[in-house]
């Protein structure tokens, strides 16, 4: 019946999570030499920075843990699907102002015909133009209180993990403007806009024992949408595989690219070592 637990993390400095057990350990190659106590203190300020920012104690600072998800980016078929997803649900409010229709068509394989029928319907707006919206601030603070923000970099700043937990775990909140809250991202001021293909999920709290507060433990789904659980899943990592893709293009080319960088330093070594040979055969 729950969806999902979301289960909380030790707090930074507490019992379960300061790794007192296995600390000593991971730092004992540097101990009892000079100086082993400050290598030891940089290398634990290192990993505490690492820490302090990363996706996972992003999604700590709201009450859990974040879903994972495997990136895709060369999945074609799903960054075309999440395109849609994006088109339809997302462009009216967030922009992609540094992105082109054309450079996604081609880099997603869309003809120029499919964008002008399916991206494109401001007759004022030409294939080369960035994706920006008609709404302007005023009219994003009268309906939403904020400005929605640009989604090109949103993956690079959030991380795909964040962007998947946020899609997939928005409940009921009667208390919000948009009546719904969310795990990922606590009082937010959007409302589900996918709520039609994923339905309406309600929180399960439990009391803290020894105290009258109450926490999250799971996700009820309380009225079903379009869309089964599994086709809901796919369609949020479509979406999240496009938003990475906005954030960082250039990398469905940098991949194949370094490929065939490997491929040629390795032929490359291959010649120079048998180079080395025939000029020292007669030395040996």
């Amino acid at each position: 019946m729950v969806a999902m637990v979301w289960q909380r993390l030790p707090r930074p400095g507490s019992a379960a999570g300061s790794g007192a057990t296995h600390g000593d350990a991971a730092f004992s190659p540097l101990s009892g030499g000079p100086g082993s106590q400050s290598g030891n203190a940089f290398l634990a300020a290192i990993v505490l920075l690492c820490a302090l920012i990363s996706p996972a104690v992003f999604g700590a600072q709201q009450g859990g843990r974040l879903l994972s998800m495997e990136v895709e980016m060369d999945n074609r078929a799903s960054l075309q699907r999440g395109a849609r997803l994006f088109r339809n649900y997302c462009l009216s409010c967030h922009s992609a102002a540094y992105m082109r229709y054309n450079r996604m068509g081609r880099d997603l394989g869309l003809t120029e015909r499919v964008l002008l029928e399916n991206f494109i319907f401001d007759p004022s707006h030409k294939i080369a133009d960035t994706m920006t919206i008609a709404m302007d601030e005023v009219s994003h603070k009268r309906y939403f209180g904020v400005v929605a923000p640009d989604l090109s970099v949103t993956a690079r700043a959030h991380g795909a993990d964040w962007l998947y937990t946020y899609l997939k775990t928005f409940y009921l909140d009667p208390q919000r403007p948009f009546g719904v809250n969310n795990l990922a991202q606590k009082n937010v001021n959007m409302p589900h806009v996918l709520w039609d293909l994923q339905g309406m999920q309600r929180a399960v709290y439990e009391t803290v024992e020894g105290s009258d507060e109450k926490r999250i433990v799971g996700l009820e789904l309380v009225k079903p949408g379009l869309q089964s659980e599994e086709e809901y899943d796919r369609t949020a990592r479509d979406l999240v595989n496009f938003l990475v893709y906005l954030g960082e293009p250039v990398k469905l080319q940098r991949v194949k690219i370094g490929i065939l960088v490997l491929a040629y330093l390795f032929v490359l070594l291959a010649i120079v070592w048998f180079l080395k040979r025939e000029y020292w055969r007669d030395v040996h």
